[in-house]
């Protein structure tokens, strides 16, 4: 019996202290339009604890965050799935609609309403965080006239708390 509440205290302890997420990311941003200026790109992810969680799939509301090295910016919120494996590796996959603003006009993404789409593999750490390997794409869906995108690849370090 200690063991089993050894055991479920550790869980819950477990799932307490990974509840949330903020994610650190850098990597590189390749624009669709010829004229752009691809660049590096940093963003800023914040996971909110799961509103849903099934056996290995969970779903978050969360926000992020992206600037380039010219400024442009792009700031969102939506929903993130995520599916763990075996192993400690998992799958991440978000959408968050939001608002963009070039800072450098060849950088225009076609409107201010850009959806920022992400698919990551991931790997959990000794530690307890993560580090994944994420590709975004940001587009308008269509809603404007011109619809260049832009898609990153990004490395992300996951602080979980």
């Amino acid at each position: 019996m200690k063991n089993l509440l050894s055991s479920a205290a550790f869980l819950a302890f477990s799932t307490a202290a990974q509840a949330q997420s903020v994610i650190f990311g850098a990597g590189y941003a390749d624009y669709s339009d010829s004229s752009s200026i691809d660049q590096a790109i940093f963003s800023l992810e914040y996971q909110h604890r799961p509103f849903h969680e099934a056996t290995r799939f969970s779903a978050a509301l969360g926000a992020a965050l992206s600037v380039d090295e010219d400024g442009n910016t792009h700031i969102g919120a939506g929903v993130i799935g995520v599916y763990s494996f075996a192993d400690r590796w998992f799958v991440e996959g978000s959408v968050m609609p939001g608002f963009y603003s070039e800072a450098n006009e060849l950088n225009d993404l076609g409107g201010s309403f850009q959806i920022r789409s992400l698919f990551g593999l991931g790997y959990t750490l000794n530690n307890g965080n993560d580090i994944s390997l994420a590709v975004t794409h940001k587009s308008n869906a269509s809603t404007q006239e011109e619809n260049p995108g832009v898609n990153a690849l990004l490395l992300r370090y996951h602080l979980n708390f």
